[in-house]
């Protein structure tokens, strides 16, 4: 990403664009799933249930002055000029009151266009959102109808009655530290985005025994984590997690979830030790605890999840000591067609959430020669960022990671 790059962006009005038949008016309740507190570290807007109104969507077209190249040979987050490229417009983030969406496509000035979405977390997911997209784009090229009809159903996913915990979701408790931390004063952090090819992967996986089966995820969340904890220089017998999320749509039969459900589908799962077993014992330890806990989110742990929302107030993910991470490589963003072909770049508009030096959101995209490169956003202080790089460069052997996004920002 060419971080020099520096553009103009000339709006016009935002339109609010309003269903062309009149839709019915009626109160649809959220799952106890869409309106759980974690879904804060996204969006802040969040409420119990939708008032479909047929009030519409908020839609901005606007020109820059700027080609697709500039942008740089790597299209990844951190965007410069993101603000330019999906306008905030003011009142539009309320808790009541606001749109549901908002939309802003933008031409370059090489016949390229970038189209930009925000949408409310409490009502889709990343997989529910590419639905809709697919769904418009259809529309734009000029079917009559959707080939996947969108369905509601979130009170398949309400807590059962009497709600019951009946898995550990150590993602929700506190961690236990050995000292009382001030963690009070605000601490610059820096991003960095790190790039895992086929080689990275390789070479971590050559950290492991023999013939061990993992993903190219398990494979890079067990290496990150652990030399994030390193880097850290947390306390020897602190508590530290690894929280991921896991898709369900897949692992829930009773009833089953239709294909054309469009509302959050996932939950999170956590794995926990000290820093001491993770980072002195050998890499495959941290390999295990992150498949382990992949395996464990089977159809009684979403129903444990959705119940413990209720007994417990959905609850925030407790963020201290843990490393937060969502897999967004596969949503199928990249294969949303407008009419335009499909997209150079397909996925999120930032490489964390509203707790960027916890969290990051693991993109993708196909270098020149045709690999699938992981892109990893990680978030430190400065010199911590520093120790982070170089335990991964021993582990890589690659001190040609790029420095990209080298942005500053406060945090806790």
């Amino acid at each position: 990403m060419a971080e020099s790059c520096v553009f103009t962006v000339r709006r016009k009005e935002t339109e609010l664009i309003v269903p062309a038949k009149v839709t019915p008016h009626e109160v649809k309740k959220l799952s106890d799933l869409d309106d759980q507190e974690a879904l804060r570290f996204h969006y802040s807007f969040i409420q119990f249930y939708a008032d479909c109104n047929g009030e519409g969507v908020l839609f901005i077209e606007a020109d820059a002055d700027v080609t697709l190249s500039q942008f740089g040979d790597i299209l990844h987050p951190p965007f410069p000029c993101f603000d330019q490229l999906l306008y905030n417009v003011p009142g539009s983030q309320g808790i009541t009151d606001s749109p549901l969406l908002l939309i802003q496509v933008t031409r370059l000035k090489c016949g390229g266009f970038v189209f930009a979405i925000r949408f409310n977390h409490c009502m889709s997911d990343q997989f529910g959102i590419t639905k809709f997209m697919n769904a418009l784009a259809e529309i734009a090229r000029g079917a009559k109808e959707h080939s996947l009809k969108p369905v509601w159903c979130r009170e398949l996913l309400h807590a059962r009655d009497p709600p019951r915990i009946t898995r550990t979701h150590h993602e929700y408790e506190q961690v236990i530290m050995m000292q009382n931390k001030d963690t009070s004063t605000m601490v610059p952090v820096v991003q960095r985005c790190f790039f895992f090819g086929p080689n990275e992967v390789a070479t971590i996986r050559r950290l492991f025994p023999e013939n061990t089966k993992c993903t190219a995820f398990d494979a890079i969340s067990a290496c990150v984590w652990r030399c994030r904890i390193k880097a850290l220089q947390v306390d020897p017998n602190d508590d530290v997690r690894f929280i991921f999320s896991v898709n369900f749509i897949s692992k829930v039969n009773n009833p089953p979830i239709p294909v054309g459900y469009y509302g959050n589908a996932f939950v999170f799962s956590a794995v926990e030790t000290t820093a001491r077993r993770l980072c002195e014992n050998p890499f495959v330890y941290a390999l295990e605890l992150v498949k382990n806990a992949k395996a464990n989110v089977d159809e009684e742990y979403v129903r444990s999840t959705t119940d413990l929302m209720v007994i417990k107030g959905r609850p925030h993910l407790k963020i201290s000591r843990s490393y937060i991470v969502s897999d967004v490589t596969r949503t199928g963003l990249k294969q949303v067609d407008f009419g335009w072909g499909k997209p150079i770049y397909g996925g999120p508009a930032k490489g964390g959430t509203n707790v960027p030096e916890a969290t990051s959101v693991c993109m993708s995209y196909q270098n020149k020669k045709g690999e699938l490169v992981i892109v990893v956003p990680i978030a430190l202080p400065a010199q911590v960022m520093e120790r982070f790089a170089k335990e991964l460069d021993q582990i890589l052997g690659n001190h040609g990671q790029p420095i990209v996004g080298n942005q500053t920002m406060s945090s806790l």
